[in-house]
């Protein structure tokens, strides 16, 4: 019996990166892609409480997917609970943009999706193909000047050997990132803790009012074992990630503070 996969993003049903995806894992699973109607990046694992969600099956490639309108956590629980894919994997990505450091896991929704689908009980492989101009990021995600054929390559094997071996007992999501020009090999990474040098930019509107631009630049790199390391020396960087935010080593500290 086949192994099948869920396949969802954050960059919408239309994006090159999730067809790339597809093209990829589709000669060695089932997958079924059920994804945000329009761009979703950056909503983390934010979920639709207080609207109704919308889902359509549509035919883009002469493919059946979903086009959920909502977020890409919303995809996912649509998956499982209303169509009842029942995965053998939730694969979310490919990512127009690396997912790298604590910041951007906590609010990527790539990333986002692949930890619910874990929440809810099916393991979540997060991809993401680094980008030369971050102005990419924000272009059309339906065209994209970048080959993603190398991507291809690292997602189907990645997804292959987890399929073989699983994901052992510790790790809840798998987040993968992939340079844009891969000189290396896979590297087992933790997460840095930033990617961005945060800034705000304000501008003043045509009536003299300020608004404000959330902006910054990447940061040029990080410590050896990390995964902004990883990405600048042109490896493919793999980072097991757990659910459980739990801080061990404060444990005993906070278990002294609290105790009378």
């Amino acid at each position: 019996m086949r192994d099948s996969i869920l396949l969802t993003n954050d960059d919408g049903v239309n994006s090159v990166g999730i067809w790339a995806a597809y093209e990829a894992l589709s000669d060695i699973a089932d997958v079924t892609i059920v994804a945000p109607a329009t761009q979703q990046s950056a909503i983390g694992r934010s979920i639709s409480i207080f609207e109704p969600i919308r889902a359509n099956k549509i035919m883009i490639n002469d493919v059946a997917a979903y086009s959920v309108a909502g977020k890409p956590t919303d995809a996912v629980i649509i998956g499982l609970y209303s169509l009842k894919l029942n995965p053998t994997l939730v694969v979310s990505g490919i990512n127009i943009g690396e997912n790298l450091s604590f910041e951007s896991i906590m609010t990527s929704g790539t990333v986002g999706a692949a930890l619910e689908a874990s929440n809810q009980g099916t393991k979540g492989i997060a991809f993401s193909l680094q980008v030369k101009d971050q102005g990419d990021k924000f272009d059309d995600p339906r065209h994209h000047s970048q080959s993603f054929e190398p991507a291809k390559k690292v997602i189907r094997d990645v997804v292959s050997r987890v399929l073989k071996n699983g994901f052992g007992d510790h790790a809840d999501v798998i987040n993968v990132n992939i340079p844009s020009k891969i000189t290396g090999g896979y590297e087992i990474t933790r997460l840095a803790r930033k990617l961005f040098k945060t800034g705000v930019e304000q501008r003043l509107d045509p009536r003299g009012r300020p608004y404000y631009w959330i902006n910054g630049p990447l940061i040029d790199d990080a410590e050896e074992g990390t995964d902004v390391h990883a990405i600048r020396k042109g490896n493919i960087s793999i980072t097991p990630i757990s659910l459980d935010c739990t801080s061990f080593a404060a444990y005993n500290e906070f278990k002294k503070i609290f105790s009378k």
